[in-house]
């Protein structure tokens, strides 16, 4: 029921300069025009796929042009349509060192906080030609620089992206930032494990350059009431911050 919720189609939309959302009304996706290949950010859920590609073409995109892929973290609801777009396009997925190692085998490992416990979507379609990249490493392609933040807790994994984007000789830092909720199964203490971790990535979050944010889930940035106000409202250098 949940990921019926998620998975409803979304009318892609133009974000700022060269950025814009390709994912469901639920799951965030944004795709990059480089200039020399498109990266997408996030796959969404298995079913989230075929959306994600028709929304590229809607845009006049070809999916086939998509470069690289980058994850914010590994759980089915973000990763699963990643194994399908990157057979269409042949991309190289980019993760975090500890988001690489469950991506490859299409399975949660133990030091995820939803590891186990009869929770639905432990598994996923296992990911080929994953690059682990440290954090901070900034990975230029075209005219683009991104930035890939460690952002864990809501996994051991997760992982933030930043990179800016210009219009009309105005250029504004935008924030791919990962869900940031202790969601857990049963019995699972964040004060055992991520807690402290949680909270420093939260106060990273809060000092990151951010005119512009975007999340892994529509709810998170306000995405669709921000639509409803027009595209001037999707700027705002306090979101970030506001979110943490």
């Amino acid at each position: 029921e949940q990921c019926a919720e998620w998975n409803r189609p979304q009318e892609p939309f133009h974000v700022y300069g060269n950025t814009w959302y390709v994912g469901t009304a639920g799951l965030g996706a944004v795709l990059i025009d480089t200039g020399a290949g498109i990266v997408l950010l996030d796959g969404g859920l298995p079913q989230s796929a075929e959306l994600i590609a028709n929304n590229i073409r809607e845009l006049g995109f070809d999916p086939a042009d998509i470069r690289f892929i980058g994850i914010s973290h590994v759980h089915y609801d973000h990763v699963g349509g990643v194994a399908a777009l990157q057979r269409i396009s042949g991309a190289d997925v980019i993760a975090s060192h500890e988001g690489a190692k469950p991506l490859r085998i299409g399975a949660l490992l133990r030091d995820d906080p939803q590891f186990g416990g009869g929770l639905n979507g432990q598994t996923f379609p296992a990911v080929d030609d994953v690059i682990a990249m440290h954090d901070g490493t900034h990975f230029e392609i075209g005219d683009v620089v991104f930035t890939l933040v460690y952002t864990p807790g809501h996994t051991t994994g997760g992982t933030s992206w930043t990179w800016q984007s210009c219009e009309d000789g105005r250029c504004l830092d935008i924030a791919y930032v990962d869900s940031l909720t202790p969601v857990s199964r049963s019995g699972y203490r964040f004060a055992d494990g991520l807690g402290d971790t949680l909270r420093a990535t939260l106060e990273r979050v809060a000092a990151l350059d951010c005119d512009i944010l975007l999340s892994t889930h529509a709810f998170s940035f306000s995405m669709h009431a921000k639509l409803e106000q027009g595209r001037e409202a999707f700027v705002d250098p306090d979101a970030c911050r506001d979110l943490a």
